[in-house]
């Protein structure tokens, strides 16, 4: 009977003893523990943030900022955040159509005299905005991202003229069909009406000192600025 009560008594402290243990681990711990593994199976590579109650608990940067040259990643790490900015580029069209420079129903032909005419006098600028234009995409271009193309440093006309220029896949208006290219003769378009900078436009009219202070674009910023933070060339990225 001793025995068999010495191991009831084991079999309903000892989970609980575990259970309490758990409890009292610090979250950081845990967390860590997480992230460390996702790293370790090839998951994650970037920084951590987790906040509870208005308090960080806790923060790491974890991996590798660039993998090519295993540059380790820090907290002060700035890193692509591709398709993102096209949040904010559609903000900075709507704030040129406010001031009178922009219009959307306005043609890429109206603003960007290089453009072909034959697509550039069809397509509006609220179709570029939409999907809605038929402007190829030029990250469906077979082996754009998988050769060397992807990563040739262009002007934004060489690059509008190579990539985003080619014929309309289908009637502008009548079909919806997401377009990296859309959105880069948006930047392009930006630039050609303002005289300035995406980087500059943005950093001038985000409208949050935080956000500004951090509104790097990757054509001057450094190549180990996020993972192969030159995956696509220099004058391509910021205008996505």
């Amino acid at each position: 009977m001793k025995i068999g009560f010495a191991s009831i008594f084991m079999a309903v402290i000892l989970p609980v003893a575990c259970a309490a243990q758990q409890a009292t681990r610090p979250l950081a711990a845990e967390l860590d523990e997480l992230m460390q593994a996702r790293f370790a199976a090839g998951d994650f590579n970037g920084t951590v943030l987790v906040a509870r109650g208005g308090q960080v608990v806790y923060q790491r940067a974890v991996g590798f900022a660039n993998l090519e040259w295993r540059v380790p990643n820090d907290l002060s790490a700035k890193f692509e955040i591709g398709s993102m900015t096209k949040q904010f580029t559609a903000m900075l069209i709507l704030q040129q159509v406010n001031d009178g420079k922009i219009r959307l129903e306005g043609h890429i032909s109206d603003y960007l005299s290089y453009y072909r005419k034959d697509t550039g006098s069809r397509v509006t600028i609220s179709q570029l905005l939409s999907h809605t234009s038929g402007v190829p995409n030029f990250a469906d271009v077979p082996g754009f991202f998988e050769s060397g193309a992807s990563r040739v440093s262009y002007s934004v006309k060489d690059f509008v003229e190579k990539y985003c220029s080619g014929d309309l896949q289908f009637d502008p208006g009548t079909k919806f069909e997401y377009s990296n290219s859309g959105y880069f003769l948006l930047g392009a378009i930006l630039e050609e009406v303002t005289g300035r900078t995406y980087e500059q436009l943005l950093t001038e009219r985000a409208g949050n000192e935080r956000f500004r202070l951090h509104a790097r674009s990757i054509r001057t910023a450094s190549p180990c600025v996020g993972i192969r933070a030159d995956s696509l060339g220099p004058a391509k990225r910021p205008l996505l």
